[in-house]
């Protein structure tokens, strides 16, 4: 029995900067209106991640500065229709995938508009000059430098409630899915490379999630993500419903009863999830890709730098059927084919670990041995063309599925989870790439029939993951590391072919950790309550509950996880991935 004691809105509290942040737009114009010069020429550069609301900006914030002259940067862009001929190739006609963008945001500038406002800046002798917008900075560096920031899960709230469409298009009404991957595939892409180095420079964030906007100085924030890299830390879980979600995480998190259900936690995905940061009575909330993007070297270590760049590349999420239906049965696609058809350069290989299981939970799993490949395409062929039911029982690996256990997925094998089942799932981030094969026959939550990939499926499927091989390599290969007094630590995977290392530790006494030069990921498997805390005191003692997922940055070093509350007594458990070396 578990306290439902698991905090949905973590937060880091940064010390040192109480009066450093503001709350609501009178607060943000008067911090602002003080770093303007009181005499001769000024420019204030609003530069802005696409989705924030510039209409709201220019009423509360501009308009009451009084400028001689303002510019909104997306007067320079490029038309709709000359964006979509330039994006063609990247956009695909595919309704889910497209192709990764290498683009520079003044790409999607008209270059005589740029001119033509830069030139009426440079003209401008007294007063204030205001632009604002997306891409603001590449019309004036700024003499004051504000960056609006939106975290990319509000941009899909704003998609989905039909508030948003793609930057520079105008298409509220399209399909989200197609406009999900205009953003995963361009426009995150491009935005991200822009604004890297303008949050190393400026002299605010302005936090536009909320209704009730919030800004911090420049150099609170920077001082704040250099923090978050030297202690553990969780990421804002974001909650989602699906077609076959399930009824365990409402319960167990406290989540809104009237939803449907909730099928997905993105407990530890920093490239989609939120970073909250406390300045004394002040929260802000950043995308936590900007802790990836400004100080990846003490956040992931050097080896893990070096090998994946500026991007975060474990992830940790949680899938619920209990109470609700079978994933889709689906297969990752290996590493040459998301390289050459979708500009990755790592693949989606991931585990199931089972978090808890109802009787009769089961875990698809391979095919069977001796089955003939083509016969089971022309079987999931015949079932997308809706003319029978796939017959997995006759193709596909079933394994019991019970609490603890640990089923690898190497790309290239077909899988999914049943029903009955809270997986905690443990993998690489490249999680847009799942080929569907079979979805059962159902429809999605937008009453369409969700986007099946068999086409690509058939390029990747590994068929020599046949029964005897998924029993010998993937499912539940525990191998004692070692143990001490009241602990023991279990090698749990992955698979050979998979970067990511992971280790259980069972412990009723406190087990010290390292991180080696690099990132660890970790989750509380068993247990109410955890203390993490530093043996020589290089950070406050950080309380984690069952089933959260904390980061421990590379520049952590050693730490120690003890029982903890109403932990004491109890066999506590967790799950620890990391990079392989």
């Amino acid at each position: 029995m578990h306290p439902a004691s698991y905090d949905k809105y973590p937060e880091v509290s940064v010390s040192g900067f109480d009066h450093h942040a503001w709350q609501g737009w009178p607060a943000i114009q008067q911090a602002v209106s003080k770093q303007l010069a009181r005499s001769g020429k000024t420019v204030l550069v609003i530069d802005c991640y696409p989705g924030v609301q510039l209409e709201e900006i220019h009423a509360q914030l501009i308009a009451q500065l009084n400028p001689t002259l303002t510019i909104n940067a997306e007067s320079a862009r490029l038309s709709e229709q000359h964006l979509h001929d330039l994006l063609a190739r990247n956009l695909t006609d595919d309704r889910v995938f497209g192709v990764l963008s290498c683009h520079e945001l003044n790409e999607f500038l008209c270059p005589e508009k740029l001119a033509a406002a830069q030139l009426e800046v440079a003209e401008i002798t007294e007063g204030l000059v205001v632009v604002y917008g997306p891409g603001a900075a590449l019309i004036h560096s700024g003499d004051v430098l504000v960056y609006a920031d939106l975290a990319r899960w509000e941009i899909q709230q704003r998609f989905r409630r039909g508030e948003l469409g793609n930057w520079g298009a105008n298409n509220t009404d399209e399909d989200i899915l197609r406009r999900y991957k205009r953003a995963f595939f361009i426009e995150w892409r491009v935005f991200d490379r822009h604004k890297t180095p303008l949050l190393k420079r400026a002299d605010f964030l302005l936090d536009t999630n909320a209704e009730q906007p919030a800004m911090v100085s420049g150099e609170a924030l920077r001082y704040a993500l250099q923090q978050t890299t030297q202690q553990p830390f969780r990421v804002v879980p974001f909650f989602d419903p699906g077609v076959w979600g399930g009824q365990w995480m409402k319960d167990k998190f406290d989540l809104d009863p009237s939803k449907p259900n909730y099928a997905w936690c993105f407990d530890c995905v920093p490239e989609e999830n939120s970073l909250l940061l406390r300045f004394g009575d002040v929260r802000i909330e950043i995308p936590s890709q900007d802790l990836v993007l400004l100080y990846p070297r003490p956040l992931l270590g050097e080896r893990v730098h070096a090998r994946f760049g500026a991007e975060f590349p474990i992830r940790f999420d949680f899938l619920d059927t209990i109470g609700g239906q079978n994933l889709s049965f689906q297969v990752h696609p290996i590493t040459e084919y998301i390289q050459q058809h979708f500009g990755m350069h790592y693949t989606q290989d991931e585990s199931y670990y089972m978090l808890e299981a109802e009787p009769g939970a089961e875990v698809y799993l391979g095919t069977k041995t001796g089955i003939n490949p083509q016969e089971m395409l022309d079987d999931l062929a015949s079932a997308q063309r809706g003319e029978k039911a796939f017959d997995d029982e006759k193709f596909v690996n079933r394994f019991p599925a019970r609490k603890h256990d640990h089923f690898l997925i190497p790309a290239g094998t077909v899988h999914c989870s049943g029903s009955g089942a809270m997986v905690l799932e443990i993998s690489a981030t490249p999680y847009i790439f799942t080929f569907k094969l079979w979805d059962w026959g159902r429809l999605g939550l937008d009453g369409l029939p969700r986007p099946l990939h068999l086409e690509h499926g058939a390029q990747v499927i590994d068929w020599q993951r046949d029964t005897q091989w998924v029993t010998e390599h993937l499912v539940n290969h525990f191998e004692p590391i070692a143990e001490g007094d009241g602990w023991r630590e279990e090698r749990t995977g992955l698979h050979e072919r998979e970067f990511i290392e992971t280790r259980r530790h069972w412990f009723t006494q406190p087990v010290t950790h390292h991180t080696h030069g690099g990132v660890n990921v970790l989750n509380l498997v068993e247990g109410s309550e955890a203390l993490v805390e530093s043996p020589s005191g290089a950070f406050e003692p950080f309380v984690v509950h069952y089933a959260e997922t904390f980061i421990v940055p590379a520049a952590v070093g050693e730490y120690r996880i003890s029982p903890y509350g109403s932990g004491v007594g109890q066999q506590l458990a967790t799950m620890k991935a990391w990079v392989r070396g």
